[in-house]
């Protein structure tokens, strides 16, 4: 019986592996010469490790506690080759080493955090039972910015979320508790994450005085509990804040100018390491530097300036687009506006501005091409934002494994050079691996529900994230064996199985929801569940212009020319339906239904058969899980079995809903005979 508590989520307690060999030895002696708030808290962060996970009874040593037995030895290069004439070789920021030699096992960083992330890599080899001593391990993160985008706000509500309430805020209030926020932060940084931005990007009401004496002292305690473990916070601002007290936001008018250079003071007074302020500007009616008849570089670089002295640094989202479009106007594409309004700047961004853009021109959708923006910014310091709860892929309700897209993103190639560096030219990995993107940020999917996500399963997505960004080359099919195994510890089979069925879960869900890339099928407002049409005649931009004949939209150099954003190899391979993939063949084209694909089925056949196909995959996955029955603790088998069943309703309700809907246009039924409702 696998006893899992949904809780500690990827340290669960197990025993050591019984081919552990002499390790229980090396485990009572973890010796730690160095002071400093993280290394300090990396060497306690293993005795709980090994104490929770392993039932390893040790002792703890600082110092010039030396025993002459077998040891942990935890410090940073620098130091080991100074005081023990080790002769490690440097590592890049952050990284680490891992190696045992005779009687010792050392890990050692290229700065604290570096040993606070050998500590974790250490404890997840000997969890995966991958850990055999002669081991020479180096390993660094591809990229600087490895961040969590909460959007939470200070009533306690989070947008987009489906795990309960806020860690961080409740009543207009910072209220929290200090040991949750503790294991929240060692869960974060167990998979590399180093920081985090605690509020809503959508900054009302109470949320703008977030960044006064009111709330700063409180903001400051959870500052205080990230720092050990090597997080450093943000936070969201308002842009227009300042208009409340000085009648402007104008980023040209010197008062406002000063207004966020005393601002600026008087947080890093309470937060001296804060990393900087997360901005959403001229989008979804927030203020932004357009109502002042300003770009973004201006907007931005005014923030940069009063952030310079504290070498903080302000992330501008780049989700910018005219969200009160006419659908009646065809001429406007909304997956346009990111380029259109980015790119003429690129250059002309402070240093310490980075860019945040959206992995897709869209918004988060379950299938969208990548960004063009991705390879076309040369001088501005950038990032790629992608999403992590489940807004449009199943809510933590449906299990859908998005490491499986994320990986497809990162193996894009942009079409444009890379650093000479990299084997690959022009990847999204390749390009986080020579700096050209300085990170990763994801929109969290954590929250107050006993299990943080909603779903038990879709910790495999928090947990996929910090992998992908430590490791953008990281597969799929490793998260899943990672996760599963660290999970579901005492039983292979059951370890398997759920692995089979995170990594079988977003082609599911791909084929029941919107077909082939047309976006923006779902309900309005919520996201949850088909309604084919509750965006077609909005003021959102999101249209698919379905009729009798044909779908889609055309964005090649005929329609709305979205492709020629991209490179030149890339804009060819997406205008011409015979080379663009198909999973994005609705995004670039307006197709008629007759259209064949490469299978020899026509299109309108095709969406009949992958919704039907969605559908009866789920139904697998259902019975897997109910398989493990007998193999799990009652809790969490119970908790999310009920997930999937309402999943199972959810791919119920959209194979009938799409395809009755086409049949009603079309007239042209399944040509297998299914049944399909008129």
């Amino acid at each position: 019986m696998t006893n899992v508590i949904e809780y500690d989520c990827w340290f669960q307690k197990r025993g050591l592996p019984k081919d552990a060999g002499d390790m229980p030895g090396f485990l009572e002696n973890v010796v730690c010469e160095e002071t400093g708030v993280i290394i300090e808290n990396a060497a306690e962060e293993l005795r709980l490790a090994l104490d929770r996970c392993f039932d390893a009874a040790r002792n703890s040593r600082k110092a010039d506690e030396h025993t002459d037995g077998k040891r942990i030895l935890l410090g940073t290069i620098d130091h080991l080759n100074a005081k023990h004439g080790f002769f490690l070789p440097k590592q890049k920021s952050e990284g680490f080493i891992i190696r045992s030699t005779g009687s010792t096992i050392l890990i050692g960083g290229a700065d604290e955090q570096g040993v606070l992330y050998g500590v974790y890599r250490f404890v997840r080899l000997l969890a995966l039972g991958r850990f055999v001593f002669g081991v020479d391990i180096a390993d660094a993160p591809a990229s600087t910015l490895r961040m969590i985008n909460h959007w939470d706000n200070l009533d306690g509500g989070v947008e987009r979320g489906y795990s309960g309430r806020s860690l961080f805020f409740n009543d207009n209030r910072v209220e929290f508790d200090p040991a949750r926020i503790r294991d929240y932060a060692r869960l974060l940084a167990s998979v590399g994450v180093n920081r985090i931005s605690i509020n809503n990007v959508n900054v009302r009401g109470a949320a703008k005085e977030l960044i006064s004496g009111k709330f700063l002292p409180k903001v400051a305690e959870l500052a205080d509990i990230f720092r050990p473990f090597g997080i450093r916070l943000m936070l969201s601002v308002n842009f227009g804040a300042p208009h409340a007290e000085i009648g402007t936001a104008d980023p040209l008018d010197e008062g406002v100018a000063v207004w966020w250079r005393d601002r600026a003071d008087l947080i890093y007074r309470y937060i001296p390491d804060l990393a900087g302020f997360l901005v959403k500007a001229d989008s979804e009616h927030e203020t932004g530097p357009f109502r002042y008849g300003r770009n973004h570089a201006e907007g931005a670089n005014m923030l940069a300036k009063a952030l310079a002295p504290h070498n903080g640094e302000v992330v501008w989202r780049c989700f910018v687009y005219n969200c009160v479009q006419d659908w009646r106007d065809a001429s406007i594409d909304r997956a346009r506006a990111a380029f259109d309004n980015f790119k003429p700047l690129d250059g002309q961004f402070d240093d310490n501005v980075i860019l945040q853009i959206k992995h897709g021109p869209y918004d988060f959708q379950v299938r969208e091409p990548v960004s063009p923006l991705f390879g076309a910014l040369e001088k501005t310091r950038h990032v790629m934002e992608l999403q992590i709860t489940q807004e449009y892929t199943g809510q933590q309700i449906d299990l859908c494994f998005l490491p499986w897209m994320w990986s497809d993103v990162m193996k894009f190639d942009s079409g444009y050079g890379a650093s000479a560096e990299t084997a690959e030219t022009g990847t999204i990995r390749a390009f986080l691996a020579s700096g050209r993107i300085d990170g990763l940020a994801a929109v969290g999917n954590t929250g107050l529900d006993g299990n943080w996500t909603g779903h038990t399963l879709a910790q495999a997505n928090l947990f996929g994230y910090g992998r992908l960004a430590w490791n953008p080359s990281l597969s799929p099919y490793e998260i899943a064996d990672e996760w599963s195994r660290l999970t579901f510890p005492d039983d292979e089979s059951v370890s398997r199985s759920v692995a089979k069925m995170l990594l079988d879960s977003y082609p599911t869900y791909q084929k029941y929801n919107a077909p082939f890339g047309v976006c923006f099928m779902v309900e309005s407002g919520h996201h949850y569940g088909p309604n084919i049409e509750a965006y077609e005649f909005s003021k959102w931009g999101t249209y698919h212009r379905a009729d009798a004949n044909a779908i889609g939209v055309d964005r090649t150099p005929a329609g709305a020319g979205y492709t020629e954003q991209y490179a030149p190899k890339n804009a060819a391979m997406f205008a011409d339906p015979a080379t663009c993939p198909e999973e994005l063949l609705l995004f670039f084209h307006r197709i008629p239904y007759n259209y064949v694909m490469k299978n020899g089925e026509t299109l309108l056949q095709n969406i009949y058969d992958t919704h039907f196909e969605g559908y009866d995959e789920v139904n697998v996955m259902l019975d897997a899980w109910i398989g493990l029955k007998d193999r799990l603790s009652g809790a969490v088998f119970e908790s999310v079995k009920a997930r999937m069943e309402r999943q199972l309703e959810n791919a119920h309700q959209w194979r009938d809903v799409v395809n009755t809907y086409f049949f009603r246009h079309t007239g042209i039924g399944d040509k297998k005979g299914r049944k399909i409702y008129s």
